[in-house]
């Protein structure tokens, strides 16, 4: 991490969100566990992972928005493989979009796949960019700046940092689930 420095951390990042296969989950853990080691700056690693995630939810967003619905589809079905993006991770990120709107893009910044594809059905939707840019801000904030302090506070103890994180699948889980039935609880007692 050290010889990669911030603009290393920000291109990982970019990466991550664009081929999915490269998981934050170790770019940034990686990247604060230099900062304990007096490498690099924490604030540093933290703008860096974000600017690199943020452009490429910008350039997918921008995919989305241009392109029609069957245009992606295509391309996925013919190209996916290469970037380990099947058919049906796209259908699944446009279902949870439709189904839960706009903020699906803030809680999807912080969930393993999601976090790449999502940006595409908010282009598609044409969600406003302020607002996609915002969400995908605050959610991908929060997730990098996490990211980056467990490895800053737990990166010699590979054993607590990998308890750590499979509980925060599990809360991040519960938190989406929490929404989901706050979201339809709301929409039928509207329809009612």
């Amino acid at each position: 991490m050290e010889q990669l420095g911030y603009f290393g951390i920000a291109l990982l990042m970019f990466l991550d969100n664009i081929f999915p296969p490269i998981p934050s989950e170790i770019i940034m853990p990686s990247a604060g566990y230099s900062v304990s080691q007096g490498q690099l700056l924490l604030t540093g690693v933290i703008i860096a992972g974000c600017i690199g995630s943020l452009i490429a939810a910008a350039i997918l967003y921008w995919v989305g928005y241009k392109f029609n619905h069957d245009s992606i589809f295509r391309f996925v079905d013919r190209y996916g493989k290469y970037l380990f993006i099947k058919p049906n991770d796209v259908k699944k990120s446009l279902d949870w979009f439709e189904h839960y709107g706009h903020r699906i893009v803030f809680f999807g910044r912080m969930i393993p796949a999601v976090r790449s594809l999502i940006s595409i059905p908010a282009g598609m939707s044409h969600m406003p960019f302020g607002k996609f840019m915002f969400y995908s801000s605050l959610g991908t904030i929060i997730w990098t700046t996490f990211l980056a302090c467990m490895g800053f506070y737990f990166g010699e103890n590979q054993e607590l940092m990998q308890a750590i994180f499979s509980s925060v699948g599990y809360v991040i889980i519960a938190i989406v689930s929490v929404f989901c039935i706050w979201f339809l609880y709301r929409k039928f007692k509207h329809k009612a």
